[in-house]
């Protein structure tokens, strides 16, 4: 109790002292001449309003007219053109500041405020260029909108008095002490450090990604290991470079394991199926795979999941624990070759040596059918109505489809054999009709 009042004593006081420098300030600028470089700051702004409202719908034309630029050029040319007002601000601020100094002699005193102006103008614009690097839009504007609070604090004096009530509003249990200015120190810095985790992560998966010589899985097993060293790194370093003690993490630790005996059995089995997956190589980017009837191929490895996309643009997100422990068929796992077989009939009357050659040329005339490993036919019995065949063919390029080809081949079948006269059989039955004198002869009906 009596660390409480102590702690809401001492916030107390910072807050006033705080409010005392704040009104100083105030009371400064209301000096005559600190109203009247407020005012030239003002007529400043208005100018450069005017004048981007002349020049910016021109500069947007012109903008229009570029084509064939690529598209970081054209990016950083519209981040520009959004900024143009604060552009001119800035410019004809110090050009201003320049003119009283130098043309007119004026006391440093009397630009003093304009110069910080300008300063805290010029460290805006270069906030909002540096945060164009940050994707997410939202950590974006929120990363600008800190920025620019933090430099007008440091450049207006406020910054220590800030920092001091942020420390004062602070929690403590026993020997633990939490402040919103730790908190605070915390995000920024393990913030950064994610984003520096984050591009050096980018970059080294892409220089993995372009290397021929490492398989499709290892580059994914590579890329998962180097982002979870980099990330995991970051967030540990953070909190210790906060003052945050790391030993407190083991009851976070005894925590976890409680919930993988209960309920994250399934997402730890996936989380390790995935890397058996990646470290067996039994299946990879690229790879065509039958689980089920789901038929297509490998998108992607995820760590819980692998990303499936059938011919028909559906992708299907199959858990890892599933790959490892069902019937996976990967028509490409070793090599991209795949055979396919066909059957079909031809009616007793046609010769069949003439009927194999005929079969062959016609699937050897479709263009995804191998030429290097060449069709096959066979006769696989004699049926009730027709002579059965099966027909084989080798393709390269599963992921092209398989029910396409087979159809491809059936319809050069069906052109070949009508320009050759070889009948497709068809089922026929006789009927007889027995009548009750058994010297009648029985009534046939085709």
């Amino acid at each position: 109790m009596e660390n409480e009042f102590s702690t809401a004593t001492e916030l107390t006081t910072e807050v006033q002292g705080f409010l005392v420098q704040l009104q100083m300030f105030v009371e400064g600028l209301l000096r005559p001449y600190q109203l009247w470089q407020v005012a030239i700051a003002v007529g400043v702004f208005c100018t450069a309003w005017m004048i981007n409202t002349l020049i910016g719908p021109r500069l947007h034309d012109w903008m229009r007219t570029l084509e064939g630029r690529p598209k970081w050029q054209l990016r950083w040319l519209l981040i520009l053109h959004r900024r143009i007002h604060l552009m001119l601000f800035i410019l004809l601020i110090w050009m201003t500041i320049w003119f009283m100094r130098e043309v007119l002699n004026t006391f440093p005193s009397r630009t003093y405020l304009l110069s910080i102006i300008g300063t805290i103008s010029a460290a805006w614009f270069a906030i909002a260029l540096a945060v164009q690097l940050i994707r997410n839009q939202t950590l974006r504007r929120t990363i600008r909108i800190a920025g620019w609070i933090w430099v007008t604090l440091y450049y207006f004096g406020f910054l220590e008095a800030t920092s001091a009530v942020l420390d004062k509003a602070a929690i403590e249990f026993g020997d633990f002490r939490l402040s919103l200015l730790a908190i605070l120190k915390a995000v920024i810095v393990t913030g950064v450090l994610f984003f520096g985790a984050r591009l050096i992560s980018g970059t080294t998966s892409t220089r993995i990604r372009e290397n021929e010589d490492i398989s499709p899985s290892m580059q994914v097993l590579a890329v998962k290991f180097i982002q979870m060293v980099l990330y995991g790194s970051a967030f540990f370093i953070g909190l210790k470079a906060v003052g945050f003690d790391l030993t407190g993490l083991a009851v976070l630790s005894g925590a976890i394991g409680v919930g993988l005996g209960f309920g994250l059995q399934k997402v730890v089995s996936n989380l390790v199926s995935g890397v058996i997956i990646l470290l067996d190589k039994s299946i990879k980017p690229g790879d065509v795979i039958s689980l089920g009837d789901t038929f297509g191929w490998i998108d992607s490895l995820g760590a819980r999941y692998v990303s499936v996309v059938t011919r028909d643009g559906r992708e299907y997100l199959i858990p890892n624990e599933d790959l490892i422990t069902g019937q996976v068929v990967n028509w490409s796992h070793s090599n991209d070759l795949v055979r396919l077989d066909i059957f079909f009939g031809t009616s007793y009357g046609c010769d069949p040596h003439d009927v194999r050659r005929i079969a062959i040329e016609a699937a050897s005339s479709v263009s995804r059918v191998l030429s290097a490993k060449a069709p096959v036919c066979h006769i696989v019995g004699f049926g009730d109505s027709s002579v059965d065949y099966i027909l084989r063919f080798w393709i390269k390029d599963p992921t092209g489809g398989l029910t396409n080809i087979r159809g491809n081949v059936y319809l050069a079948l069906w052109d070949a054999f009508k320009e050759h006269g070889i009948d497709l059989p068809f089922p026929q039955r006789e009927v007889r009709i027995l009548k009750d004198d058994p010297d009648e002869r029985p009534v046939i009906i085709d």
